[in-house]
C-alpha cells in the first residue's frame, strides 16, 4: 500500500513538472521562434559532447537495466549512430535551412516562389526501452535541427539508463529548451496528451493506436515507428551460407529485441533443413557460449522474458518443431533472463509466434514453393517496418522491391538500412506513419511554409471583375487547354 501511494505521489510530481515545462518552452519559443543556424549547431556540438563525455556511464547503465547488454552493441546501435547522426547534421543543416525556389506560372508574373522551413515549436519524444539512447538521441538531433524545443519521455523500463540520461541533459541544456520526463504508464499517457506542434513515438502498434488516439484530440502531427513482423526472405539459389550468417547476425543483435529484427524467415521448402544447418552453424560461431558471455544480451526484464516463454509454449502445445541453439548446452533457465536463438518449424497461423511482433530470439521458419508464393504469403499481412531478401540475381531483387511494402528494406543484409545517414527511417500501415533521420528528420519536424511574393506591378489584376471583358477571354484560352 504504501509503495503505492509513493508511487501516485511520484507519478503527479512528474504530471505536474511535464505541465509545467510544457508551458515554459511554449513561452520560450514565443520569444525565439526562428533561432539562427549557429545556435542551432551550438546545441547539436554540446549534445555530442555530453554522449562522449558520459559514453561509458551510459553503457554501464544500460548494461544494468538489462543485467546484461553488450557493450559493443551498445557501441554499435546507440552510440555510434547518434553520433554520426550529429555529424552528418552538422554538415549539412545549412542547405537545409535554405529556403527552396519553386516554379512560378506565367499566369503569375512577376513574382517568386519559396518554400522557408520555420521550427514547429514545442516537440514531443517518447522513446521505447530497447535502445534508450539512440532512440532519445535521434530525434532529438532532428528536433534540434529544425529549431524546436523537446521533451522527451524515457521509458520506465529502463530506469538507470532513463535518470542518467535526465541528469545530463538537465545539467547542460536550459529545461525550456530540452527536458527528460520519467516515470510510469500514467506519466506517458499524461505526456501524449499534451498540445505539443508534433509527436514522435516509438513503440508497439497496439500503443501506437493509443498515442495516435490522444494527440488526435489536440490536432497534433505524430510520427508513429511501430514494430510489426518483418520477413527475411532466402531465394532458392542464394549461397546459404551468407544468408544464414546475416540473418543469425541481425536476429541475435540486442536478444531479437529490435523493432526491424527478422521476424520470421521464408525459405524454399526443399532448403529450410540447410538453412537450419548454416544458421546453427553461423550463429555458434558469434556465440560459442550464452550463460556468462557479455556479448550476448539478456531479455529487458521478467514480463518480456515470460511474454517469450509463453510464445514458446503456445508453439510447442501446437506442434511446432522446437530447435534451441544453445552451443555450450549450458543451463539458462536460473535467473539469467538469457534465451538461446531458437528456431520454429512447421508453423501455423494460430500460433502467438505468428501472430504477434516476437521482439526476442525467436526465429519461425517458413516453407514456400516459388517466389510468388512467398510475396503472397508476405502482402496478405500487415506491411511490415521490414523486410530483407537475400539473393544475387537482380532480376529476383527488383522483383521483390516492386512488390512488396514495407518501411525499409535491406537487400542481402538485414538492419543496416537503419545506420544510413541519408536514409529516411519510417514505417507504413500497422508499422508505423512518417519518418525521420537525416534531412528527412529535419523535414519532419519542420513546418514548409510556402510564401508567394509579388512587388509593385500588380499582373492579378488583369483577371479582377468586372469579369467576362475580350482580356479575360484571352487569358482562359492561354491558360485553359
Amino acid at each position: 500500500m504504501g509503495a503505492t501511494v509513493v508511487q501516485l505521489t511520484e507519478s503527479k510530481k512528474q504530471i505536474q513538472h511535464t505541465h509545467r515545462t510544457f508551458d515554459d518552452q511554449t513561452k520560450a519559443f514565443r520569444k525565439n521562434p526562428m533561432p539562427p543556424i549557429s545556435e542551432r549547431k551550438e546545441n547539436l556540438k554540446r549534445l555530442k559532447r555530453l554522449i562522449l563525455n558520459n559514453q561509458d556511464r551510459l553503457i554501464e547503465a544500460i548494461d544494468r537495466d538489462f543485467s546484461c547488454r553488450s557493450k559493443d552493441e551498445t557501441l554499435i546501435a546507440e552510440v555510434m549512430p547518434s553520433i554520426q547522426s550529429i555529424n552528418y547534421t552538422l554538415k549539412h543543416l545549412d542547405a537545409w535551412m535554405k529556403p527552396s525556389k519553386r516554379h512560378v506560372s506565367m499566369l503569375f508574373r512577376p513574382a517568386s516562389n519559396r518554400v522557408h522551413y520555420q521550427p514547429k515549436g514545442v516537440v514531443g519524444i517518447i522513446v521505447p526501452w530497447n535502445y534508450p539512447l539512440y532512440l532519445a538521441v535521434g530525434p532529438l538531433v532532428a528536433s534540434l535541427s529544425a529549431g524546436n524545443r523537446s521533451m522527451i519521455k524515457m521509458s520506465e523500463y529502463t530506469p538507470h539508463t532513463s535518470a542518467l540520461f535526465k541528469e545530463i541533459i538537465e545539467g547542460s541544456f536550459a529545461g525550456d529548451l530540452v527536458t527528460v520526463i520519467t516515470g510510469e504508464a500514467d506519466v506517458a499517457a499524461d505526456f501524449s496528451a499534451q498540445p505539443f506542434d508534433h509527436l514522435l513515438f516509438t513503440g508497439s502498434t497496439s500503443v501506437g493506436r493509443m498515442v495516435m488516439k490522444a494527440a488526435a484530440k489536440n490536432l497534433t502531427p505524430v510520427t508513429l515507428e511501430l514494430g510489426g513482423k518483418s520477413p527475411a526472405i532466402v531465394s532458392p539459389d542464394v549461397p546459404m551460407e551468407d544468408a544464414a550468417q546475416r540473418i543469425a547476425f541481425g536476429k541475435a543483435f540486442n536478444a531479437g529485441q529490435t523493432c526491424v529484427a527478422p521476424d520470421y524467415v521464408l525459405c524454399p521448402a526443399d532448403r529450410v533443413q540447410a538453412f537450419v544447418d548454416e544458421f546453427r552453424s553461423r550463429f555458434s560461431e558469434m556465440y560459442p557460449t550464452i550463460r556468462d558471455n557479455d556479448d550476448y544480451t539478456a531479455i529487458i526484464n521478467e514480463r518480456q522474458y515470460a511474454r517469450l516463454q509463453s510464445y514458446l509454449d503456445d508453439a510447442r502445445a501446437k506442434g511446432a518443431k522446437v530447435i534451441e541453439i544453445n552451443p555450450g548446452r549450458e543451463n539458462l533457465g536460473d535467473g539469467t533472463r538469457k534465451i538461446p536463438l531458437t528456431l520454429l518449424l512447421n508453423t501455423t497461423p494460430d500460433m502467438k509466434v505468428m501472430q504477434d511482433e516476437i521482439f526476442g530470439p525467436l526465429l519461425p521458419v517458413v516453407g514456400y514453393t516459388d517466389l510468388e508464393d512467398a510475396i503472397h504469403y508476405i502482402n496478405e499481412r500487415p506491411r511490415p517496418l521490414a523486410l530483407y531478401f537475400f539473393g544475387y540475381d537482380k532480376e529476383q531483387q527488383q522483383y521483390v522491391v516492386h512488390q512488396t511494402h514495407s518501411g525499409g528494406m535491406c537487400i542481402n543484409d538485414a538492419l543496416m538500412h537503419v545506420a544510413q545517414d541519408d536514409l529516411p527511417f519510417g514505417g507504413i500501415g500497422d508499422s508505423g506513419m512518417g519518418h525521420y533521420h537525416g534531412k528527412e528528420g529535419f523535414l519532419t519536424f519542420s513546418h514548409h511554409r510556402a510564401i508567394f511574393t509579388k512587388q509593385k506591378f500588380n499582373s492579378g489584376q488583369f483577371v479582377y471583375p468586372p469579369h467576362g471583358t475580350p482580356l479575360h477571354k484571352m487569358i482562359y484560352k492561354l491558360f485553359i487547354r
